[in-house]
């Protein structure tokens, strides 16, 4: 199986790559591009680490091939930021403690981001329901169902609400 050149949208932006179809997105997205924001844990869909956005879904990169994203718009973690400044998302989760070892985050912060754009104003089990393919070995999900509750709904005086 030869190379092909493929084109697609990767953050905002028209790219190509001249690569095997058979190659994963997450090769591809680190290799080509040269964004390591996100990670490889298990290669085989069950951590989430690797989890980017094709085509306003989150997805498993490592699961994907590149002859699957032919035209296609795939975000990365790398896009969340603007100018050097976090998204609501990536501040909210310094500010709860969502962030500890940090493998996970790229990942969780995709996962999130697609629940938010999909569901503005989801509650706090709708939250752990989507979250649930990426796996956290360090924070108990708590601080991260609270980040992401906070900036679907602004900062709350009592967060048991």
């Amino acid at each position: 199986m030869g190379s092909k050149s493929i084109k697609f949208i990767l953050n905002g932006k028209d790219v190509s790559v001249k690569t095997l179809l058979h190659r994963r997105l997450l090769d591809v997205i680190r290799e080509d591009f040269g964004l390591t924001g996100t990670k490889e844990g298990c290669g085989i869909g069950e951590c989430g680490a690797c989890t980017v956005l094709l085509n306003g879904k989150a997805v498993n990169a490592c699961l994907v091939l590149a002859g699957q994203i032919e035209g296609a718009e795939i975000m990365t973690v790398e896009h969340l930021a603007k100018d050097g400044q976090l998204n609501k998302l990536q501040q909210r989760f310094l500010e709860k403690g969502a962030v500890q070892c940090g493998f996970c985050t790229p990942g969780m912060l995709m996962s999130a981001t697609a629940l938010l754009m999909h569901k503005p104003s989801p509650t706090r089990e709708e939250i752990q329901d989507d979250i649930a393919g990426n796996l956290c070995r360090c924070t108990g999900y708590k601080q991260i169902i609270e980040a992401i509750y906070e900036t679907a709904y602004g900062r709350k005086k009592n967060s048991s609400e």
